[in-house]
Order: structure tokens, then C-alpha cells, then sequence
């Protein structure tokens, strides 16, 4: 009987010892979570990886880069990590966007251009330290030196010849300063410019529209003035013929001391009349007598108009 209180004691305590250390258990598990948590927030140990670097700055204002690949770990309140830089190809797209913008050539016409250029980041202390908020600083004269020389061209090159202005804008990206005696952008941000795309360059659909009409008023215009030189071609033609049958009239008929001059002449003009009242005048047959002096005109009744009269006599 005596055994049995003994059992319970013992299987209780056992029970209580498991309970505490499991709650034990428990509390250690969310300490060391939350202290782990709390190490990931404040990444008092972080990872630099491949092609990336992370710039630190001290307690006393010291800025530094590392750019060692692996685990870091740094003091959680006198350090804290300012960014993390890629040191990858990246892009930049003229005026911050991917869309296409609105530029101004030469000749003031508006035209739709977009372009991107790709760099590399090559001095992390010039890019990260010396230079606050360098993309957006990059941005600004990327914009201006790519602007300066497209609104520089005449806009039938900017369409035309891409290739040439594009060469020209990566020669100015790369080399050239962006003022007389400045720095270029690859000194000024420690930088590398790999490439440069003129992706697009495009009149506005008004514009286009315009230049449309434009087209066709042309070719109306060429074609009305194409009819012009037609006509004026066959007029030259026939008046050239018309010269030559009055000079071969002259020489068969004329005399060599141009004393019936005239009266071909007046032959000439009769037929002439006679030709259009023909023309004019239905069921009406013109005959021309010449003479030295007037020169009657005849006309006599069609013979289709004659036969019914001889038959009613």
C-alpha cells in the first residue's frame, strides 16, 4: 500500500521536471530566434556577394567599402550599413524612362527618341564616396550630352544615319568632358561606359501625317506639272509641223520674190475657219472659194436634205 503514494510522487515530479524543461526548451529556442532576428535586422552580420560591395560608415563619419566576397560582421551601433552597390554591367535609359522622349533638332521639328547606355562601376570609392547620390547625378549629364548632340543634328540625319550619330554620342560618353577642362563620366563617377543604343528615333504621328500630305501635294503637283510639259511638248510638235507644211506650201506654190505670200496666207486662215465651222455646224458642209481678193464662203444644204425635196417633185 505504501508503494503505491510513491509511484504518484515520483511519477509527478517526473512530469514536472519534463513540463519545466520543456518550457525551458521553449524559451531558449525564442531567445536565441529572437537574437538572431535581431542580428538579420540589423545585419550586424551580412554577406557581400559576387560582384556586389557594401559600403559601411563608422562612428566617426568614416566611410568604407568592402568588397570582399563572404560573411562580414560589424559593431551594431557604432557602424551601419550606408548601401550595397552592384558592380555588374547596369543600364541607363535616356530621361530615366524606357518610353521614348520628345526631343528638338535642328530645324526645330519635333522628333520621338529613346536610347540606353550600359556601364560598369569600376572606382566603388569615387561612385560611393565621393559622390552623393551618384545615379541620379549620372542621369542629369548622361540626359545633357546625349541631348546637346541630337539637337545639334538636322533631322533628316537623325532618321537617316543613326549609326554615325550613335558612335558619336558613345565617343562623347566616353572621352569626351562633360565641360571644357572638366572631367568626363567615366573620371568623374569611376566608371566604365560599355555601350551606347539609339534604340529609337521616330517623327510624331502628326508630323508623320503632315509629311504624308505633304508626299501627296507633291506628287499631284509633279504630276500636273509632268501634263504641263506633255502638252507643251505635243504643242511645239505641232507647230513645228504646222511651220514646215506652210514653208513646203510656200516653196510648191509661192513664188521666189514672196509676192503670193499673202495670198496664201489668206488661203491659209480661210481653211482654217472652215475647219472649225465644220466642226461646229451639225449636217452643214463648208466649201472655201480663194481669190485674190474677198474670199466668199458657200454653204450648201446637206444631200440628205435634198433627196426628199427631188422626190416631192
Amino acid at each position: 500500500m505504501a508503494e503505491k503514494p510513491q509511484l504518484t510522487v515520483l511519477r509527478r515530479s517526473f512530469i514536472l521536471s519534463a513540463v519545466r524543461r520543456l518550457v525551458a526548451l521553449i524559451v531558449f529556442a525564442g531567445l536565441l530566434y529572437g537574437l538572431v532576428a535581431g542580428v538579420y535586422a540589423t545585419r550586424t552580420i551580412f554577406k557581400v556577394k559576387m560582384n556586389y560591395a557594401v559600403v559601411l560608415e563608422k562612428f566617426g563619419g568614416i566611410r568604407q567599402a568592402v568588397t570582399d566576397v563572404g560573411w562580414h560582421a560589424r559593431w551594431p551601433f557604432f557602424t551601419k550599413i550606408e548601401q550595397e552597390v552592384t558592380l555588374m554591367n547596369q543600364r541607363l535609359f535616356l530621361g530615366g524612362q524606357l518610353e521614348p522622349m520628345r526631343i528638338i533638332s535642328q530645324e526645330n521639328v519635333a522628333l520621338w527618341t529613346s536610347a540606353v547606355l550600359t556601364y560598369r562601376i569600376r572606382d566603388l570609392h569615387t561612385w560611393a564616396i565621393e559622390n552623393l547620390d551618384p545615379l541620379s547625378i549620372l542621369q542629369g549629364d548622361y540626359d545633357g550630352i546625349v541631348k546637346d548632340i541630337l539637337q545639334a543634328q538636322e533631322v533628316d540625319r537623325l532618321v537617316s544615319d543613326r549609326e554615325s550619330i550613335k558612335e558619336e554620342i558613345f565617343s562623347a560618353l566616353k572621352s569626351r568632358p562633360i565641360n571644357e577642362g572638366g572631367p568626363t563620366l567615366e573620371k568623374k563617377y569611376g566608371i566604365e561606359v560599355v555601350s551606347f543604343v539609339l534604340k529609337e528615333t521616330r517623327f510624331g504621328d502628326k508630323l508623320v501625317e503632315a509629311t504624308e500630305e505633304k508626299k501627296r501635294r507633291e506628287l499631284i503637283a509633279e504630276a500636273e506639272n509632268y501634263a504641263a510639259d506633255q502638252e507643251a511638248s505635243r504643242i511645239r510638235k505641232l507647230y513645228a509641223a504646222y511651220m514646215e507644211s506652210i514653208n513646203q506650201l510656200q516653196k510648191a506654190l509661192g513664188q521666189p520674190d514672196g509676192s503670193t505670200d499673202r495670198e496664201l496666207l489668206e488661203f491659209l486662215v480661210q481653211q482654217k475657219w472652215a475647219s472649225a465651222y465644220e466642226k461646229n455646224q451639225a449636217g452643214q458642209n463648208t466649201v472655201v472659194l480663194q481669190n485674190t481678193g474677198a474670199a466668199p464662203n458657200l454653204t450648201l444644204p446637206s444631200p440628205s436634205d435634198l433627196a426628199p425635196a427631188a422626190g416631192r417633185k
